[in-house]
């Protein structure tokens, strides 16, 4: 069976354009990760850009305490990025859902694995 170079050449054309159009939908997302009862808290958006930190005045005298939480807040809202993430591709594949994407960050740009 011979290939048709120029049908290559649109299915790729088709790819990056949903590509794209995913990469802008990563904007629209946006989690809260919490630790620590919610003494903690990251909002992180799809791009896993920082949008938002917020401690508890009760902790703010507890440097260590602090460090530990935002770091586990983080680590909840990365979790948190990657099944939205997850859960878009799925739908826009409509396979309603995927999990175990291992690194899609090469995928969207970076940032993300």
């Amino acid at each position: 069976m011979a290939i048709n170079p120029f049908d290559i050449l649109k299915n790729a054309e088709m790819i990056q354009s949903q590509i794209s159009v995913f990469q802008e939908k990563l904007g629209s997302i946006s989690v809260t990760g919490t630790a620590g009862g919610g003494m903690a808290e990251v909002d992180l958006s799809g791009k896993m850009e920082m949008l938002d930190l917020r401690i508890a005045p009760e902790i703010c005298g507890d440097l260590d305490m602090i460090q530990d939480l935002v770091v586990a807040a983080h680590a909840d809202a990365i979790n948190k990025v990657k099944a939205a993430i997850a859960e878009e591709l799925g739908s826009a594949a409509g396979l309603g859902g995927l999990s175990g994407l291992g690194n899609i960050g090469s995928l969207l740009g970076g940032g993300i694995s």
